[in-house]
């Protein structure tokens, strides 16, 4: 892989797990995944105005994204709500780029050699691992919503790869994906029975809607214009690399253990993140 492109996947993955370190911290998960999507509105306004319209063939692939990213946030809401840091993000983030690669190779055709499919899978696993042999707080309906949510990566993953690629502007790309998505995802709050979300956000959640500007907003731009200059299935999977400072996050802020399982986990996934490096 280009070292470019490498550098920009990994400043996006310790940007990722920083937001959601964030979001899990926060004591109103509903405020925190809403400040973070309503933090995407500035940057996406601005994009949208000063960057070209993506392409007619790339709007169905925005429509799309929109509705899969509903899913995401709501999944990801329901895990948080109920699990740790350390549990839920690993199994989500492990489950996205497993799925992405398998549609890819089965589905849409990409070829990709025996070594960089050894080298997604001991990353998806490994990260896979570190969430479902935790014993902190071993509750399958955590697993069951953090699969979900992974579900739903993978297939935003692959929705807005291609979709970037053919809108011929990443940036412009998410960005009409955000600001469409911030505006329906009050109304998806609606039936979970959440009122006055924008609110509850000015009153309780202005430093998490900062840190959707800065940093949630540029990791996916980062990310979404590396699918454009790379497979789909390797961006995805060098991108939950974050799992390295969700861990640290967890240890030193949310006060959540190291177990030896984690590092376990933390070898095979730098084993696979070393391979993909070196092809």
């Amino acid at each position: 892989m280009d070292n470019v492109v490498f550098l920009i996947v990994m400043l996006a993955a310790i940007l990722h797990a920083s937001w959601n370190g964030m979001v899990k911290k926060h004591s109103d998960k509903v405020v925190a995944v809403a400040g973070i999507i309503f933090g995407h509105v500035p940057f996406s306004i601005i994009a949208i105005i000063i960057l070209p319209a993506p392409t007619p063939e790339s709007i169905p692939y925005i429509i799309v994204s929109i509705f899969i990213h509903q899913g995401y946030q709501w999944f990801l809401l329901s895990s948080y709500q109920i699990g740790d840091l350390t549990k839920v993000y690993p199994i989500a983030r492990g489950t996205g780029p497993l799925v992405a690669t398998l549609v890819s190779i089965l589905f849409l055709g990409l070829i990709l050699d025996i070594i960089t499919i050894l080298a997604i899978l001991i990353i998806c696993v490994g990260i896979i691992i570190l969430g479902v042999f935790d014993k902190a707080k071993k509750n399958f309906t955590v697993i069951k919503y953090s699969l979900l949510t992974g579900l739903f990566i993978g297939s935003y993953s692959l929705v807005d790869g291609h979709g970037a690629r053919l809108s011929q502007s990443a940036i412009s790309f998410v960005s009409w994906s955000f600001l469409i998505n911030a505006i329906i995802f009050p109304f998806a709050l609606r039936l979970r029975n959440e009122k006055n979300v924008l609110q509850r956000v000015y009153t309780e959640g202005k430093q998490i809607f900062l840190i959707g500007i800065l940093f949630s907003y540029a990791s996916y731009v980062l990310v979404v214009w590396a699918f454009t200059k790379a497979p789909i299935p390797v961006v995805t999977s060098l991108r939950e690399t974050s799992i390295f400072f969700t861990l640290l996050i967890g240890y030193f802020f949310l006060k959540e253990k190291i177990t030896p399982i984690k590092i376990f986990s933390i070898l095979m996934i730098l084993s696979g993140v070393v391979a993909l490096k070196l092809l």
